[in-house]
């Protein structure tokens, strides 16, 4: 999890370790999604989408087989009551591989591409997310992972096959004063004094699977010494090591089921052979496992889309009001549409996006954190949606339903279940302005000035006057659609013109982003509204641009489901349409200057006597913030073991 907390500037050492991170890499594609923000709309890059080898693609049919049948078997209402995955139904999985699905063969694993893997995340997120987030948090994140990117042989070889095997594992980072901003981390790890290992003492809050993980990985600054230079630097740690307890398993309000606690380590002993790649590495292979991470959470989107789907549509063609079936109402029609396109477009997202990842593309940082900022934002209102069609059976829970003999619809706890979405893994805020900071990033690299991540914002910024000589001549281009290959894109016939319109609007979201460079400067980094407007913008580009070229490609492989899938990518364009050109129009016609001074007020204390005439029964219940202290616990461990 993470906090909403808001932040563009960058430490320095997030700054050293990003640009580390650009100048390894050596990407095999430019980024689609990076040239959105540019005014290039490179339509190749993602259209056909690269598709996977035949030997995937039977792989993963078999698998997918297998795993809906233990699926079939599993009660997601059992879960609900218990508030608790059952221990038969984790060995169920187990059984089938479904914790080492992106575990190489050699290592006990499946091998399955991105691409299935995250189909296999929607069936088992059908079931009950809290599933989902099991299989996502250890699979994704957790140990096999980040330990498959950057473990040495011997570490692939000592964890990937337990791993594989059923062996839970968890990703620990947020501290409970410390949520996007690691700089403040306060876990330490301290070198021993022969060298042999370090000394883990801290606590980490909202460890997903941490009541019953095996492994961990854990972030801990390193203290600078004589044998190393520190900083933050990650290690697997074995639960079963002496001075590590599970303080407490968390509760909240969806996700029920899902083993999440807070995690003690008081003078745990970790040998220097578990620590994961160099010291001071630990963010950049944090941030680089959440590249590929993050795209578990538009599977679960996806999945939550298909089922909204089918019971809106089941429920709205049986319910009669007024001489018609609900759904017949208009409505009640424009809500079903909504469902219908939105979900069309969620898949279609999910897989380009997985797809690029199997393709090699290193670079798809910018596509990951489009498609789960827009999955997570879409896929909440869609559910939102489903819930209000139900009306008070929406509202109304599974059980209390089958209790007076009605259909046991969970509408309303999947929109508790997803409102996480929107914060796993990086919140709204924090991903608007992520993407915000690579798409400027993107336009002074252009210009030629400096190195992407190479500095913080402010700097760059304040740097982009110097580039005025690349601009005078880009903006003239770019306004006439220079640079890019004239074409009608006739072969996607009605679809075409929705691929003209976001050609046209990169072009004029470039020129905006730079407008928006030149009016405040070193300010930009504040204008936090403005900012996530133009993020916002580029992912509706994103989603359309992947709607259609999924609508295409159903067509030429079936005609007839690719004629009614064409019917779908145009509707959600249309509907994208007006919500991008909505937010062009905010980028400069908003309320931003007078809600930044009503906040100030409100954060004053100027205005308290707004809040008079009620009773908070928070108070006097325990501070904001818990911050921890060094020692050792004062509690009983309440991990779980299942197997």
């Amino acid at each position: 999890m993470s906090d909403t907390g808001v932040r563009i500037e960058a430490t320095e050492t997030e700054a050293r370790e990003l640009a580390e991170a650009a100048r390894e890499a050596e990407w095999v594609r430019p980024s689609f999604a990076k040239g959105l923000y540019l005014g290039r709309f490179d339509l190749a890059l993602i259209h056909p989408h690269p598709q996977g080898s035949a030997d995937d693609l039977e792989r993963g049919e078999k698998y997918l087989t297998r795993l809906r049948a233990v699926c079939e078997s599993i009660d997601g209402r059992r879960i609900e009551r218990d508030d608790q995955i059952p221990n038969d139904a984790i060995a169920a999985l187990a059984e089938i591989g479904a914790f080492g699905m992106k575990i190489p063969q050699e290592y006990g694993g499946l091998g399955l591409s991105t691409t299935y893997y995250g189909r296999a995340l929607m069936l088992i997120g059908s079931v009950h997310p809290s599933l989902g987030a099991l299989i996502s948090a250890h699979q994704s994140i957790g140990v096999p992972e980040p330990v498959k990117m950057f473990g040495t042989d011997a570490q692939k070889a000592k964890f990937l096959p337990p791993c594989a095997a059923g062996a839970i594992t968890a990703f620990l980072l947020t501290e409970p004063d410390v949520g996007s901003d690691p700089a403040r981390m306060t876990s330490t790890a301290t070198p021993t004094e022969d060298g042999s290992g370090y000394l883990l003492d801290g606590v980490k809050l909202w460890t997903t699977n941490g009541v019953i993980a095996e492994l961990v990985v854990v972030m801990a600054r390193v203290p600078e010494h004589a044998g190393g230079r520190g900083g933050i630097t990650a290690f697997v740690v074995d639960t079963d090591s002496e001075g590590v307890t599970v303080e407490k398993r968390n509760a909240f309000m969806g996700l029920r089921g899902l083993e999440n606690g807070v995690t003690r380590f008081h003078q745990v002993q970790v040998p220097v052979e578990n620590r994961l790649g160099r010291e001071g590495e630990g963010l950049k292979i944090a941030l680089t496992t959440l590249n590929t991470g993050r795209l578990s959470i538009p599977a679960l989107c996806a999945a939550a889309g298909k089922w909204s789907l089918k019971i809106a549509r089941e429920w709205a063609g049986e319910r009669v009001q007024w001489g018609r079936p609900v759904g017949r109402h208009g409505a009640v029609a424009e809500k079903i549409s909504f469902i219908a396109a939105t979900t069309f477009a969620l898949e279609a997202v999910l897989e380009l996006s997985t797809e690029l990842a199997d393709a090699g593309s290193k670079d798809i940082r910018i596509e990951a954190a489009l498609a789960k900022l827009w999955a997570s934002e879409m896929g909440w209102r869609v559910v939102d949606e489903l819930v209000q069609i139900r009306g008070g059976r929406g509202y109304e829970t599974a059980d209390s339903l089958a209790a007076r003999g009605e259909r046991a619809v969970p509408a309303e706890q999947i929109l508790r279940d997803l409102r996480i979405n929107r914060i796993f893994e990086g919140s709204t805020e924090i991903m608007h302005l992520l993407i915000a900071r690579e798409a400027v990033d993107a336009h002074l690299a252009a210009a030629g000035d400096l190195a992407v991540a190479d500095a913080d914002l402010r700097s760059k910024v304040k740097a982009a006057g110097h580039a005025s000589g690349f601009y005078a001549k880009w903006l003239p281009q770019l306004a006439a659609g220079k640079g890019t290959v004239p074409t009608s894109y006739g072969e996607f016939g009605p679809l075409a013109r929705h691929l003209r319109f976001v050609e046209r609007s990169s072009r004029k979201l470039a020129r905006q982003t730079f407008y928006g460079m030149t009016r405040w400067q070193a300010g930009l980094e504040h204008r936090q509204g403005f900012l996530g407007r133009i993020v916002d913008i580029g992912a509706e580009l994103f989603a359309m641009s992947a709607s259609c070229s999924r609508a295409a490609m159903i067509q030429e492989r079936d005609p007839a489901q690719g004629a009614e899938a064409v019917a779908l990518a145009d509707a959600f364009c249309d509907q994208a349409r007006l919500r991008t050109e909505h937010l062009f129009e905010r980028l400069w016609t908003n309320t931003d200057d007078i809600d930044r001074d009503l906040a100030g007020r409100v954060l004053d204390g100027d205005l308290t006597w707004l809040e008079a005439g009620v009773l908070d029964q928070s108070e006097g219940t325990g501070p904001w913030i818990a911050h921890w202290t060094p020692g050792p616990s004062e509690h009983e461990t309440v991990r779980r073991r299942y197997r």
